[in-house]
């Protein structure tokens, strides 16, 4: 961020194009999963288990349903309110609100940023 006003540093979030604001999506990771992969954080991606810490749902673990990179939210599976008509819809929860209980790591991709996180180098880098 370029400047201390906290206007404008909302407004650079609001205005950050996408691909900068994936990286608003880091969480923490459990501390056994801290230690087994030698990272802190990791993006949250579909598919991980997340724990919810903060706000009305926290205690609730689910699994990330989907990801909002637009309105920065994470949606967990179980996590839903009602409409007024009756039907569910999921309830938007901020990233850094969770803490990531069990990583998916069908994506190799993944596996490259724990590696590049730990500053092990790879062929691919």
């Amino acid at each position: 961020m370029g400047s201390s006003k906290p206007s404008k540093q909302r407004l650079q979030l609001i205005n950050a194009p996408l691909h900068k604001r994936r990286k608003l999506f880091n969480a923490r990771l459990a501390d056994d999963l801290m230690s087994r992969y030698g990272v802190k954080r990791l993006p949250i991606r579909v598919g991980d288990v997340v724990k919810i810490l903060r706000g009305d749902w926290a205690g609730h673990e689910g699994k990330v349903v989907k990801v909002d990179l637009k309105r920065v939210r994470i949606y967990v599976e179980g996590v839903t309110m009602k409409r007024s008509d009756g039907t569910p819809v999921y309830y938007g929860i901020h990233p850094s609100k969770v803490i990531i209980t069990k990583v998916d790591m069908s994506d190799k991709l993944r596996e490259e940023i724990i590696k590049r996180r730990k500053g092990v180098a790879t062929k691919a880098g």
